[in-house]
């Protein structure tokens, strides 16, 4: 892969857009069904709505009890919200309540090789 070959190409030209950053396409149905697969085969999931950065696009992460998770790009913040409601689970901004504990208590089990 060249160096500049992710940009967007010229009028008419027919490759997709880019697949990372703040511009990505998102597509919508994996999105869900992978979520879907996350809430029904989790107890206790809650979703934590992320803003978007300069390099990536808003993301939604699910946090099941025992603080496992999973982060997608959901696009907007409303989208992220919708889609927590969709799925029945409840839904917080991550800039207003900052993440569970449980979470990072997972990642750190995760990289000792606890998990």
């Amino acid at each position: 892969m060249g160096w500049f070959s992710r940009r967007g190409g010229r009028k008419g030209d027919s490759r997709p857009g880019r697949s990372d950053g703040p511009q990505m396409q998102i597509d919508r149905k994996a999105v869900e069904q992978h979520l879907r697969a996350f809430v029904d085969s989790r107890r206790g999931v809650e979703a934590y709505v992320e803003p978007a950065t300069s390099v990536t696009t808003t993301t939604i992460v699910l946090i099941a009890w025992d603080g496992e998770w999973t982060r997608r790009a959901v696009g907007s913040a409303k989208d992220g919200f919708e889609m927590s409601q969709k799925l029945g689970i409840p839904v917080y901004d991550v800039n207003q309540t900052g993440y569970p504990n449980r979470m990072r208590e997972w990642s750190k089990r995760r990289r000792r090789g606890d998990a």
